[in-house]
């Protein structure tokens, strides 16, 4: 039997959220030693962040970028439909990725934001699709009732589409002093991880292997790295793509995404057990109903925890080269691990 959120759980979802990213707290990276610094004269000491006051500041932009993005206009449900979704909340991480990565590599919040919210757009038709009965069939998400019980399958499904499609206008159109040549190859980074060879190919084999007794580890591993880990990957390197930065930056930015994408879905595994349907904001202990493959069931809980932990430290061992400019993303990777939610 599911376990129907209260009426204030997306409210209580969304407080929760503002109370961790608002609150005043600092992460030091530990990985991060001084030899690391010297390039950039800095010191361990002035490598502190405050993770939350970045986390809150970059969400409160990228939500009113969002609203901006989409009007309401003939004919009304489906964009009613896209906006519902689209504005339910959630840590925008994919988003907050894109800008990081475009930062570190010389870029600016402006020159991000557009494809940023693209990728919410992409994450957020991913969830439509994904709630839907012939898929993961959840009745919640972010608190809220999933858009095919408010709106219908069949207007779900079309929003779903509707808003990948216009994820891709909304970056060609709405990226300015970005050369076109740059913005061809972000389209055609996305085009492939957000398709059968990435997030698409990944929910392929997720749904193929619902009841099978025996899924090994390099399947889970491919599901994930697909249907989780490939928009992740897409966040970083498309925000670092806007600059023009070279293959080196692409390629240390890449592992480290990678390395965040596994270890994001292993808590995910980890949290549909140990949290709450009101912590999550969704169902909780779906994957059990559902006979899904999941980190825990192969590994144990305290070993999904510590790979998730050894990736974490792997993905910023990735990022040490860059100094102070790979802060942000470093302290992102440990909120991952961190997260409640």
């Amino acid at each position: 039997m599911k376990t129907k959120p209260s009426q204030t759980s997306s409210q209580n979802t969304q407080l929760k959220q503002r109370q961790r990213f608002g609150r005043k707290s600092k992460v030091v990276d530990t990985y991060l030693q001084p030899s690391h610094l010297v390039g950039d004269n800095i010191t361990l000491k002035e490598a502190t962040f405050e993770l939350s006051a970045y986390l809150s500041k970059r969400q409160d932009q990228v939500e009113a970028a969002l609203e901006r993005s989409l009007a309401v206009v003939y004919p009304e449900k489906i964009y009613e439909a896209m906006r519902y979704s689209l504005l339910a909340g959630g840590k925008r991480l994919r988003p907050i990725l894109c800008i990081a990565s475009c930062e570190l590599a010389g870029g600016t919040v402006e020159m991000a934001m557009p494809t940023a919210c693209a990728l919410e757009m992409f994450h957020t038709a991913s969830l439509i699709h994904d709630d839907l009965p012939a898929m993961d069939n959840d009745d919640y998400r972010r608190g809220k009732l999933t858009n095919h019980k408010v709106y219908g399958e069949d207007i779900a499904i079309l929003a779903g589409d509707a808003l990948l499609a216009y994820a891709f206008e909304f970056i060609t159109v709405q990226t300015k002093k970005v050369p076109a040549k740059r913005l061809l190859q972000v389209v055609i980074k996305l085009s492939h991880l957000v398709g059968a060879g990435g997030l698409v190919g990944g929910q392929v084999v997720d749904l193929e292997s619902e009841g099978l007794q025996k899924v090994d580890l390099q399947t889970l591993n491919f599901i994930h790295a697909h249907k989780t880990g490939a928009l992740l990957e897409a966040s970083v390197l498309c925000g670092a793509m806007l600059t023009g930065t070279n293959d080196e930056v692409l390629q240390k930015l890449s592992r480290y995404a990678r390395n965040i994408g596994l270890a994001f879905q292993i808590i995910d595994d980890v949290l549909d057990i140990t949290a709450s349907t009101e912590e999550l904001g969704k169902t909780a202990g779906k994957d059990e109903q559902a006979q899904k493959v999941t980190y825990p069931k192969l590994l144990g809980l305290e070993k999904s925890k510590l790979k998730a932990q050894t990736l974490i430290a792997e993905a910023k061992l990735e990022l040490a080269s860059f100094g102070k400019k790979g802060i942000p993303l470093m302290a992102i990777a440990d909120f991952i691990t961190t997260r409640a939610y």
